[in-house]
């Protein structure tokens, strides 16, 4: 019992709506049992202590809705080892949760990764590693006009009936899909999707504002990479970016490396769309985590130097960031808090995902999914469900 129970002291920890200077942390069984004031800290504790160095900090775990792969790994190998790659190797950018997503391809190679991925989450998801909350479908419902890195011969058009297949091969396990309203049957499928409680994220997408607004009313909730893959920004054409900053009803993804969008556009986007409907991403790809080179992305060769990843015609194909690096940038490009930043990164996530009440945030009885980051805000240790993360963190 006392190896499962963990005393964290001496940081500075980011509860929902206050930060403690000085605090306590206690885990239980893989969960948040007591925080508060190191002087409320009990004087005798039955298990493992840890002191953190002054100035370190506990910040809830980071939720990535939007990741193809890393560390050599993808989603699309539908194999038990790429998932579990993942799982240990995102923990060391403070990823403790996240969906794993498919890329356009053909029917099989699709669901060949649905069936993995439910048989991962039913048999696989353990402790000290990130945990698959679910898949992301990214495509093939998509236009092909706005394809970005989706490869066009295997875009289809929306079909209910091929997702509720899907879906069933999933185990239920599909919680969002990215896909183009403005498609034929895009609207029956947004609604069909919004009653049976999957995301329905508007994404590599020409749709007009006028469409937008009909899959809003269909009940879309979600904008896959914003400024992203969709029909921008126009005086007389609000288009599909302008009309996603502007419905309170779509929560949006951003990659904020500042090569997918500019640092300037990443201010706009938070003034306009306010810090409670911003979700920060990385769409990241297989290289990320590895050196650069030329790797596989949907049956594409991917070039990647430097921060940037990019398909044989220079079109941007996902990206390497960490999510640790996405609230860096953050900083960087905006006059935001860490604070505010972390909910991006945590709580907005989670609570689009409907699992608030156990993740996304440091409360009492929630998952102990923890990050302890440097005064610098490196990252140096990861708790996944109250177990440390098992790969190392150098």
């Amino acid at each position: 019992m006392a190896e499962s129970r963990i005393l964290i002291t001496n940081g500075e920890i980011y509860l929902e709506n206050e930060i403690i200077e000085n605090g306590y942390l206690i885990i239980e069984e893989g969960r948040i049992s007591n925080v508060g004031p190191l002087e409320q800290a009990p004087n005798y504790f039955d298990g493992t202590f840890i002191t953190l160095q002054e100035g370190a900090k506990i910040v809830p775990g980071f939720i990535d809705v939007h990741i193809h792969g890393a560390a050599g790994a993808d989603t699309m190998d539908a194999t038990t080892e790429a998932l579990h790659t993942l799982a240990s190797h995102l923990p060391l950018e403070g990823t403790t949760s996240f969906l794993a997503t498919t890329i356009t391809q053909g029917t099989t190679e699709i669901e060949a990764a649905l069936e993995n991925a439910a048989e991962y989450m039913k048999y696989h998801n353990e402790p000290g590693y990130a945990e698959v909350l679910g898949i992301h479908l990214e495509g093939p419902f998509i236009n092909k006009n706005r394809k970005g890195a989706q490869p066009e011969a295997y875009i289809l058009p929306p079909d209910i009936e091929l997702f509720s297949k899907w879906q069933q091969m999933a185990g239920d396990n599909i919680r969002l899909v990215t896909m183009a309203p403005e498609q034929q049957n895009g609207i029956e499928l947004i609604r069909t999707l919004s009653e049976s409680g999957v995301l329905a994220s508007i994404g590599h997408s020409e749709a007009t504002y006028e469409e937008v607004k009909a899959a809003v009313q269909a009940g879309a909730t979600h904008v896959t990479h914003l400024f992203n893959g969709m029909l921008g920004l126009h005086h007389r054409e609000p288009g599909t970016a302008g009309a996603a900053l502007l419905f309170d009803e779509l929560k949006a993804e951003i990659i904020s490396d500042g090569i997918h969008v500019r640092p300037e556009m990443v201010e706009l986007a938070v003034k306009a769309k306010g810090i409670d409907n911003i979700i920060l991403i990385t769409d990241a790809m297989r290289a990320k985590c590895l050196q650069s080179g030329v790797y596989d992305l949907g049956g594409q060769q991917v070039s990647v130097s430097g921060d940037k990843a990019l398909l044989q015609d220079c079109t941007l194909a996902g990206s390497i960031l960490t999510m640790i690096d996405s609230v860096k940038n953050m900083l960087a490009f905006t006059g935001l808090s860490l604070m505010e930043i972390i909910q991006m990164a945590s709580s907005n996530p989670a609570k689009q995902l409907g699992v608030f009440a156990r993740k996304g945030s440091i409360a009492h009885g929630k998952d102990a999914d923890l990050v302890i980051l440097s005064p610098d805000l490196d990252v140096t240790m990861t708790y996944c469900r109250g177990k440390p993360c098992v790969a190392t963190i150098k």
